[in-house]
C-alpha cells in the first residue's frame, strides 16, 4: 500500500482512501502513538465511512503489537471520544473519520490524556514523521483488546446540561442523515419529552442521499421539507460523525451557527456572570455585543478546534462557539459536541416561550450575514494578498485567521480552509442586507 503523510494537516488526518489513508498506515499510526504520547491504554471508534471498519481494525493492531491495551467502542461520534477518554481516563483516543469530507475520504482524530487534541503544534508532525518507518518488531506483552458500551453514561452526561423537567413537549425533526448520530438521538428519545421524527435514520457511508454536511445549502432541502410536512416546531441536522448540529425554525428556516453563538452564549453568561466566551473571527459583531450585554468577556481565538480548546482550557472560558457550528463546553472537558446545543435550544425555547424564529428575528436583522462561501482558487495565498491590498488600507485590519477587515458598516473574513482545498468567505454588516450583499459580490468577484 502507498505510505504517505500527504493526509497529515493541521488538525486531524483527512485524504481519499485508499490512496492518502489505507490500512498499512493506519496500522504504523498504531505502532507509533503508544511510544510518542505514552499512550498505555487507548480507546478507538470509527465513524460510518465504508472504509472506516477496515481503517479501524488495522489501527487497533497497532496499537497492541506495540503494548497498548485497546477499548473499541466501534460506531460512535467523534464527541463520544471525547468524553470516553476524560471521563473513563484514558491516555488517548482516536477516532476514525473524515467528517464532512466527500464519501472517499476517511482520517483520524486524535487526543491525549484530558482529551486534549493532538494537532501540528503539538505532536501530529512527530507522528507523520514515524509513519514513513518502518515499525519496530512487534513488543512480546501485546496489548488487550475489549469492546466499550458507554452509551448509557454518555447520554446521562449529555442531558445534565438541560433541566428535562422544563421542556416542553415540541415537535422535533432529526436529521441523521445516514451518519452515525441515530443511536444517541434514539436513547435520547426515551428520556425525552419531545415528538422526535427521524429522517435518514439508518447509518450508510455510501451516503444515499449526500454527504451529511448541512453548513452546504444543497443539503438542507430535505430537513427543510420534513420540518414543513410534520409541522414540527424545530429541525436538527447532523453531519455525519455528529460533532456538529444544524438548526432549522419551524418554518424550516436555517439558522446559522454564527447566530447560535451569541444565543448559546447569552444562556450561560444568564448563568455565570462574567465568565468568558470564546469565538472566531469569521463573523463577530453579534457574538461581541451579545457577550458584553450581557457582562461576558468575549475573546476571539483563531478557527480550529485545537486552538480553540487550548485557549478555552487558559482562560477556564465556559462555552466556546465557531461560525462552522462547532460549540465547545466547558463542562465537556472543554470540547465540542453536536448533541448539547440542541438540547440547550430546545431548553432556551421552552423556558422563554417563544418559537426559534422569533427568538433569532432580532439577530439575524441587526447582523445580516452572508453565510460561509466556498470557492476554489487558482493561487489561495495570491488571492487572499489581493484582497488585503485592496481593503486593509481603509479598515481595522486582522491576521488572526486569514484576512479580516472591519468598516463602520460592514465587514468580512477571508480565510484558507484547514481541512479542504478551498478559500472561505464570510461577509455581515450592521442591519443592511443590501450593502452586505453587495460587497459579498465585489468579493466573490476577486475571487478567481
Amino acid at each position: 500500500m502507498n505510505i504517505t503523510t500527504e493526509a497529515f494537516g493541521a488538525f486531524d488526518i483527512r485524504g481519499i482512501y485508499p490512496e492518502s489513508i489505507n490500512e498499512e498506515i493506519a496500522y504504523r499510526i498504531g505502532r507509533a502513538l503508544p511510544k510518542l504520547f505514552d499512550m498505555k491504554n487507548v480507546v478507538v471508534g470509527y465513524d460510518i465511512r465504508l472504509s472506516s471498519k477496515s481503517l479501524t481494525d488495522a489501527l487497533i493492531k497497532g496499537l497492541a503489537e506495540s503494548g497498548a491495551d485497546v477499548s473499541s467502542a466501534g460506531l460512535i461520534g467523534t464527541e463520544m471520544i471525547y468524553f470516553a477518554t476524560s471521563f473513563y481516563g484514558f491516555d488517548g483516543g482516536v477516532m476514525v473519520t473524515a467528517s464532512h469530507n466527500p464519501k472517499e475520504y476517511n482520517g483520524m482524530k486524535f487526543v491525549r490524556k484530558n482529551s486534549r487534541p493532538i494537532s501540528e503544534n503539538n505532536g501530529l508532525k512527530e507522528l507523520a514523521a514515524e509513519v514513513l518507518k518502518e515499525p519496530p518488531a512487534v513488543v512480546d506483552n501485546i496489548g488487550k483488546v475489549k469492546p466499550l458500551d458507554m452509551m448509557t453514561d454518555y447520554v446521562n452526561h449529555i442531558l445534565s446540561y438541560v433541566n428535562i423537567d422544563k421542556l416542553k413537549p415540541y415537535k422535533v425533526v432529526a436529521n441523521i442523515g445516514n451518519g452515525a448520530a441515530g443511536a444517541v438521538v434514539k436513547a435520547l428519545k426515551e428520556k425525552l419529552p419531545f415528538d422526535t421524527t427521524m429522517i435518514f435514520a439508518e447509518p450508510d457511508g455510501a451516503f444515499p442521499n449526500g454527504v451529511p454536511n448541512p453548513l452546504k445549502k444543497e443539503n438542507r432541502a430535505a430537513t427543510i421539507e420534513a420540518v414543513k410536512k410534520y409541522g414540527a416546531d424545530v429541525g436538527v441536522a447532523w453531519d455525519g460523525d455528529f460533532d456538529r448540529c444544524f438548526l432549522f425554525d419551524e418554518n424550516g428556516g436555517f439558522i446559522e451557527g454564527y447566530y447560535m453563538v451569541g444565543f448559546l452564549a447569552e444562556a450561560f453568561l444568564k448563568k455565570e456572570k462574567g465568565a468568558t466566551i470564546i469565538y472566531d473571527p469569521r463573523l463577530t459583531w453579534n457574538t461581541i455585543e451579545t457577550v458584553k450585554k450581557y457582562g461576558g468577556n468575549p475573546v476571539m481565538v483563531r478557527s480550529g478546534h485545537a486552538f480553540i480548546k487550548d485557549k478555552m482550557r487558559e482562560l477556564d472560558a465556559i462555552y466556546g462557539g465557531e461560525l462552522s457550528s462547532h460549540h465547545y463546553f466547558r463542562d465537556f472537558y472543554y470540547c465540542d459536541s453536536g448533541m448539547i446545543p440542541w438540547l440547550l435550544t430546545l431548553e432556551l425555547m421552552s423556558e422563554m416561550n417563544k418559537p426559534l424564529s422569533k427568538l433569532m428575528k432580532d439577530r439575524q436583522e441587526a447582523y445580516p450575514a452572508s453565510g460561509e462561501i466556498s470557492r476554489r482558487v487558482k493561487d489561495p495565498d495570491k488571492t487572499l494578498e489581493k484582497v488585503k491590498e485592496k481593503y486593509a488600507p481603509n479598515g481595522e485590519f486582522n491576521d488572526i485567521d486569514g484576512v479580516s477587515v472591519d468598516f463602520k458598516d460592514w465587514r468580512f473574513n477571508l480565510r484558507k480552509s484547514g481541512t479542504e482545498p478551498d478559500i472561505r468567505l464570510n461577509v455581515e454588516s450592521r442591519g443592511n442586507k443590501r450593502l452586505m450583499e453587495e460587497k459579498t459580490k465585489e468579493i466573490l468577484n476577486m475571487m478567481v
